[in-house]
């Protein structure tokens, strides 16, 4: 989209999807026309744009709506923009206003803990507009990279570095300037040793040379921040420090040089409080800025599992490339004990590979030619060669970075409250500030004019809004962190709240209760037959056909390693099964159908086939000559961890539900395995979406878990959709939780770390909230009328410090949680 004047008014330029021919182009044109303040409208077909005059602000909005009606929709894009200088929850709602005045903007949401900016725009709005909004606002702005690197970090480190060095110069500074003047107070002998061989007035010099200094230089960036924000109407947090520091230091100036100027009984210096606030608050972003850092250890630790380098085969000879020289289909090899630096095909060489730092499965898992390996896992014992299918962006890690930190910036909607609260907090604070300077002015005792700046002062200094707006972003940073550790990945930062409530859970059968593919579980033969060359007959006929049950009685033919005989004359019986020749001998593999047709008797094997068919396996038979000599069993096999994760679900209180597109029998059975509490069977894919909504309607909070492409319409109508991550793309694409371990354990993980990181979020809420509501009114002085206490400037400049740490510290306390 591009805004421009026109001769008769304002001119913009939108991007429609959705037309296809020269009527869709009047038919636009004639929407948008009938919008309150468009003038006129041209459509172009071949560029897809709308150019519209209009009057006055720009209609965007209805504009869009207006289309949309119509069936046609407006392009829209999202931007990401990494923002300096927010240190309070009030920056983020002022940095969300500032954007969202710009034509185009549709949607923004601020990350205080990120520091990052997602803003949804109609196509076409330029990065460089939003930049400019922003840093006209007060906070730099930079278009964010495209995902997390190393060189981010390594620039966290170098900034946490030099608020340190800041810190400690302003301690150094500042801590003679506390001794001269609080030394007295705790020792009196030292304040008669100070008047009577410094002299208090050369005293009061000193310490207006050291508190100079540390405004200077350690704290210059509270005024250089602080006071143009506050000009511009928009007060922030620096404001409220800068504000207070320099009230306690103007009056010292003014009680040093003209004391003439103020009444006998209030001359006295605060260049301690202004020189040792700075001190404290610096403290206390040097501790929040090496909190922060550690919430973003899971991004980091992911970033760390990608080797440097590669072994690559090029023109016949191995050389070692860095990652960035990696092209597909390149041959990699990667030796004993390294990581696979990218995803690949296994092309030679057999070895296991621990995934667990991707998937959080702990057990390697065995890679020989044909499987799939994914870059960032470790390779154990043996070689292996492998053809690169995706590098750089494309890669497995790459998405799960990719995510992390989609999740990791979103806004739960908890935090619009938050938003609302926060955006007045610090107005709301200095209108305090003065009204507690009044109150003491006209109603406190002798020295009144001190005792009003020093309770304006630590009333502004308490006060503490980056509380607030680190609470909850801070336990998501942390909680979806902890989650990636353990191989689940929150697509979005809101399902973290909605998995909390979650009722009943909704799950697909095959893929995700069971393995998602047949194996032979039951071989039974003949009294007097020898199995291993029965097995092996049976799958000679067998190998013959392309049926997944089939399939699976020749793969556990192979893992037995039997030599299959020739089979001639192969028919395929449509329904019924297979015959073939071997040798002389005539044989039979199929359901009972076809065994009744030959007229073999079943009778030897009928108790064994009624238990396996109420297991919810298939039945099958082979015949030699008519005679039925051998009873195989083929199913899809529970995975293992399915009874243990749907145990836990019951222990929860959650209800689970089996939705399926398997026959009534075969799904009943497996329900009563597994002690499901409900089963919905015989169901297309739309079927699945209708039981979806009937359970909602009837328990209203639900999760569905699936891994098919029939599961991705389900899943996009479930109010928590998790997907099986070794399931189909659209299934992931369609989901707000992946489970990379495929299986139902990553469905209790997730919502274990719901209910931990809504629970740390309350907690830091009710600090945050609490803190600010008890000490403001102690900082006023409400209690020294009842017992004459009242709160320094510094301590209150301790306690807000420690507000902002003690939140992140308690978010840190997620990456313990504890998970089965």
């Amino acid at each position: 989209m591009t805004t421009s004047a026109s001769n008769k008014g304002s001119r913009l330029t939108l991007d429609v999807e959705g037309m296809t021919c020269a009527s869709c182009v009047s038919r636009v044109e004639k929407i948008i026309g009938k919008v309150p303040g468009v003038q006129s409208a041209q459509v172009n077909l071949a560029t897809n744009k709308a150019t519209v005059d209009y009057d006055g602000a720009a209609p965007i909005q209805a504009i869009m709506q207006a289309v949309e009606k119509g069936g046609y929709k407006v392009s829209q894009q999202d931007i990401v923009l990494d923002v300096q200088d927010m240190t309070c929850a009030s920056c983020v709602g002022r940095v969300e206003k500032a954007l969202l005045k710009v034509p185009g903007v549709q949607k923004a949401s601020v990350n205080l803990a990120t520091a990052k900016a997602h803003v949804q725009v109609v196509q076409g709005v330029k990065a460089a507009d939003l930049i400019q909004a922003v840093s006209k606002a007060g906070y730099p702005a930079s278009l964010a990279q495209a995902a997390a690197t190393n060189d981010q970090f390594e620039r966290a480190e170098q900034s946490y570095e030099t608020l340190r060095k800041r810190f400690w110069l302003a301690l150094v500074l500042a801590l003679p300037v506390f001794i001269l003047e609080m030394g007295g107070h705790m020792v009196p002998a030292f304040h008669h040793w100070v008047a009577s061989t410094i002299g208090t007035q050369n005293s009061w010099l000193i310490q207006f040379v050291l508190t100079t200094l540390v405004l200077l230089f350690p704290g210059r960036e509270f005024y250089t921040k602080g006071i143009p924000v506050l000009l511009r109407g928009g007060p922030d947090m620096n404001s409220l420090v800068a504000v207070g520091t320099l009230a306690a230091y103007s009056f010292s100036l003014v009680a040093t040089f003209v004391p003439q100027w103020l009444p006998a009984e209030s001359v006295y210096v605060y260049f301690e409080a202004a020189a040792v606030i700075v001190a404290l608050i610096l403290l206390g972003r040097v501790m929040e800025a090496r909190a922060k850092g550690r919430t973003s250890e899971a991004i980091q630790r992911l970033l760390s599992l990608q080797p440097p380098t590669a072994r690559v085969r090029r023109d016949g000879q191995e050389v070692e490339l860095p990652l960035a020289d990696l092209h597909t289909g390149d041959i990699v090899l990667v030796r004993p004990g390294e990581r696979i630096p990218v995803d690949g095909d296994v092309v030679a060489g057999q070895s296991y590979v621990d995934e667990s730092m991707v998937t959080g499965e702990s057990i390697a898992v065995s890679k020989s030619l044909g499987d799939k390996v994914i870059g960032g896992t470790v390779n154990q014992k043996g070689s292996l060669e492998f053809e690169a299918t995706a590098v750089g962006q494309d890669t497995v890690l790459a998405n799960i970075v990719s995510m992390v930190e989609q999740a990791q910036g979103s806004k739960l909607p908890i935090q619009a409250v938050v938003d609302k609260i926060t955006l007045w907090f610090v107005p709301a604070v200095m209108t305090l500030a003065v009204l507690t300077a009044i109150v003491w002015l006209i109603f406190g005792p002798s020295p009144a004019l001190s005792f009003a700046l020093v309770n304006a002062v630590a009333v502004l200094i308490i006060a503490c809004p980056c509380a607030m707006g680190l609470a909850t972003p801070t336990s998501i940073m942390v909680g979806t962190g902890r989650a990636a550790q353990a191989g689940v990945l929150f697509r979005k930062g809101d399902s973290l709240q909605a998995l909390r409530d979650v009722k009943v859970v909704a799950v697909d059968k095959t893929g995700t209760l069971t393995k998602g593919a047949p194996e032979l579980t039951d071989f039974v033969c003949a009294s007097g037959e020898n199995q291993d060359q029965t097995l092996a007959a049976i799958a000679a006929l067998e190998n013959y056909s392309e049926h997944p049950i089939a399939q699976a009685i020749v793969s556990a033919a192979k893992d037995k390693h039997v030599t299959l005989p020739k089979a001639e004359q192969f028919e395929s019986l449509t329904g019924l099964g297979v015959t073939a020749q071997i040798g002389a001998d005539q044989w039979h593999v199929g359901a009972d159908r076809l065994m009744t047709q030959l007229g073999a008797d079943l009778s030897a094997f009928t108790e064994q086939a009624q238990t396996l068919a109420q297991e919810g396996k298939t039945p099958m038979y082979a015949a030699r000559n008519k005679q039925v000599i051998a009873l195989l069993a083929v199913a899809d096999p529970i995975k293992e961890t399915t009874p243990r994760a749907i145990e836990q679900l019951h222990a929860r209180g959650i209800k689970v539900v089996m939705i399926t597109g398997d026959n009534r029998h075969t799904a009943h059975a497996i329900a009563r395995r597994l002690n499901i509490d409900e089963v919905v069977a015989e169901v297309m894919p739309e079927g699945k979406v209708q039981a979806v909504q009937a359970l909602r309607e009837t328990h209203q909070h639900l999760a569905y878990v699936g891994d098919g492409i029939n599961d991705a319409p389900a899943l996009a109508v479930a109010d928590v959709g998790i997907a099986i991550g070794t399931g189909t793309d659209i299934a992931i694409e369609a989901a707000d939780v992946v489970l990379m371990s495929g299986d139902m354990q990553g469905v209790v993980t997730a919502i274990a770390l719901s209910h931990a990181t809504m629970r740390n979020i309350r907690q830091n809420l009710f600090w945050a909230f609490a803190y600010n509501v008890a000490l403001i009114p102690v900082a006023a002085g409400v209690l020294y009328p009842f017992n004459g206490t009242l709160l320094s400037p510094m301590f209150a400049a301790g306690a807000m410090a420690l507000s902002s740490v003690f939140v992140v510290s308690n978010a840190l306390r997620l990456r313990r949680v504890k998970l089965d």
